[in-house]
């Protein structure tokens, strides 16, 4: 498994993305929009219109990596801002390529007593 290594931070680009962009072009993007540096380490994530695929961009350090994911159902969740960036945790990463609402996860039960 592939993961962020710790202390990396998980940027959202707001808004609508042309997924025919490749690692170049995703990294203007993240320069120019977004005003960070695409090699600093830090995971970008874009999303397209339909809101089914999303590319996450980063550098390891040896270069760039691009993943890109599609939902066979439903659709990533997205800031309903059109312009800037949302940062997310690691866990909130993996529950937006998992499908799942990272906005508002529910614990499942909360502990009474100890045991």
């Amino acid at each position: 498994m592939i993961g962020p290594r710790a202390g990396t931070k998980v940027w959202l680009a707001a808004g609508i993305t042309d997924m025919r962009c490749g690692i170049d072009s995703l990294a203007v993007k993240v320069q120019t929009t977004l005003a960070e540096d695409p090699f600093a380490g830090h995971v970008f994530a874009f999303r397209g219109r339909r809101g089914d695929l999303v590319k996450l961009l980063w550098s390891d350090g040896d270069g760039m990596c691009l993943l890109t994911k599609r939902l066979e159902r439903g659709r990533f969740v997205w800031p309903q801002a059109d312009t800037g960036s949302v940062a997310l945790s690691a866990a909130q990463l993996s529950m937006l390529l998992e499908g799942i609402d990272w906005r508002r996860p529910e614990r499942t039960w909360q502990p009474r007593a100890a045991a």
